[in-house]
């Protein structure tokens, strides 16, 4: 990547629907960047929530900018793309690609115009497919253009195991990866809590986590979107936080491993799709997926996963 002429701390926000807008939002409660930036074509929506957001700055430390020009992009430090069609009741993730990946074929070029050396995070689902898409209508190299993949998913996990032990969530160390779908797991074979391996994790003598229990866990922190968009329409608040933690990981000097999905070239011999593992990310993006021990059933559920993207990226003619 080229020597940086990017805003310090700039973060612009593609699409002002739920969870652009919980995103922006969570931003700025955080003080994740010094600028955020709303973008959408929708003109009165965008400027309503940028004035939204604008008359709260009192109370924040970041300055509020957006609209539906797309120069409101220019020289950010990262773009957060989640304008696409929405996930409807019942629909899968990978049903979504035909339709959002010819979004991102229409906006991929005009952004890079704006932030050509921007960091780009892609929340658009079927995030996996897109970030492949992505990754080769702009030519990035993989460091600079990747999805929040699992980090939402592992999120959820860590939360359902959290409540089961009444045990503070940061002392949970588990870790969803895969596709950010239906054909994600959790590695329990690394799987811990305060460094007991999980399985191991009992209470008055007797295994907490037995192979129903986790079967269960992996399978309600998979699903768990489906029961939300079925009550409320959409997922936004949860996502709006992990990708405002996610900004602070890329504007910090500091390498923080988060699972996220990017474009692959020989792990476990998986090449050219998406896919999430435990990642270290900066400010100078990716730096290194880490090589993770997995047992033999989860190097076969990793080999699903990507084949089951592949069969999607193809019927995209990707």
């Amino acid at each position: 990547m080229p020597k940086s002429t990017r805003h310090p701390s700039k973060l612009s926000i593609v699409g002002a629907g739920a969870v652009g807008t919980s995103l922006a939002y969570a931003a700025l409660i955080r003080g994740s960047a010094s600028v955020v930036s709303l973008y959408d074509i929708a003109t009165k929506k965008v400027e309503a929530e940028v004035k939204d957001l604008a008359h709260g700055t009192q109370f924040t430390n970041s300055v509020v900018m957006g609209g539906d020009d797309i120069s409101v992009v220019k020289d950010s430090s990262v773009v957060v793309i989640t304008a696409g069609a929405k996930q409807k009741p019942g629909q899968t993730r990978l049903e979504l690609a035909a339709t959002n990946a010819k979004i991102m074929e229409s906006m991929m070029p005009e952004l890079l115009k704006q932030a050509p050396e921007a960091l780009y995070v892609l929340v658009t689902n079927p995030c996996d497919v897109l970030t492949v898409v992505a990754q080769k209508i702009s030519g990035l190299p993989t460091a600079q253009i990747f999805s929040t993949g699992t980090m939402l998913d592992t999120s959820r996990l860590r939360y359902l195991i959290a409540q089961r032990t009444k045990v503070a969530q940061r002392n949970v160390h588990a870790t969803i990866v895969g596709e950010h779908g239906d054909s994600e797991f959790p590695v329990w074979s690394s799987a811990n809590i305060s460094s007991v391996p999980i399985r191991d994790w009992s209470y008055a003598g007797k295994k907490v986590f037995t192979d129903e229990v986790l079967a269960e866990l992996a399978h309600e922190a998979a699903f768990a979107a489906y029961d939300v968009i079925e009550g409320k329409g959409a997922t936004n608040y949860a996502i709006g936080l992990a990708g405002a933690r996610l900004v602070e990981a890329l504007l910090s000097p500091t390498r923080t491993a988060l699972p996220l999905s990017s474009v692959l070239h020989g792990y476990y011999g998986i090449h050219d799709v998406a896919l999430s593992l435990p990642t270290l990310v900066s400010s100078a993006g990716i730096e290194r997926v880490l090589e993770i021990p997995m047992d033999p059933t989860e190097v076969s559920s990793l080999h699903r996963s990507a084949e089951q993207l592949r069969t999607s990226l193809a019927a995209l003619g990707y």
